[in-house]
């Protein structure tokens, strides 16, 4: 864990964690971003297995390389992990629950940019929940201005970085079963 008093004043750490509770977020742990594990496993798994691939304007292959991936969290010294848990009585819930954050998300991201933090980046979970229907590509997004790409498009391996955190997470086995979601700001 990165300890935010190195890289962020007081003042400015007590500021971020306002908006962060502003917003209902109460589970959070900064994070030095050297500590993002970055793995080409995950990238095969995108290609390999997840309905997204190719066919989101926030998912593979529309985001960059895998050693991309690398440099843009080394560029940063401030993160913060936010860890939710969710459970669905219906699993089409998620969609809607999904985008609910999304744009809470993108509100969070904002109000930390406007707080001094010009490179303030949000990475969401399970990909961009804008709209039901997505063009597929970067060019054609209806709102380029709001969608991020998860952090496993951007190649997190999600299990190793919060288990470095004592974070809980696991393989679902049964969409009815509660979930650890995790979502990634990138701060300074």
């Amino acid at each position: 864990m990165v300890d935010p008093d190195e890289v962020l004043n007081q003042e400015d750490q007590a500021a971020l964690e306002a908006l962060f509770r502003d917003h209902g977020y109460e589970d959070y742990r900064w994070l030095d971003p050297r500590q993002i594990v970055v793995a080409h496993w995950v990238r095969m798994k995108c290609m390999f297995g997840c309905p997204n691939y190719g066919r989101k304007a926030a998912c593979p292959p529309q985001t960059p390389a895998v050693d991309e991936c690398r440099r843009f969290f080394r560029e940063y010294q401030t993160a913060v992990v936010f860890h939710l848990r969710v459970r669905f009585d219906d699993p089409q819930d998620r969609f809607d629950w999904s985008r609910k954050v999304t744009l809470d998300l993108a509100g969070l991201e904002r109000r930390v940019f406007l707080a001094g933090f010009e490179r303030a980046f949000f990475l969401l979970l399970g990909g961009c929940a804008l709209c039901r229907e997505c063009q597929g590509e970067r060019a054609l997004c209806r709102q380029p201005e709001l969608a991020r790409p998860s952090p496993e498009a951007m190649a997190v391996d999600v299990y190793s970085t919060v288990r470095r955190l004592g974070y809980p997470i696991a393989v679902r086995t049964d969409l009815s079963q509660a979930m650890d979601r995790y979502l990634f700001l990138m701060v300074d």
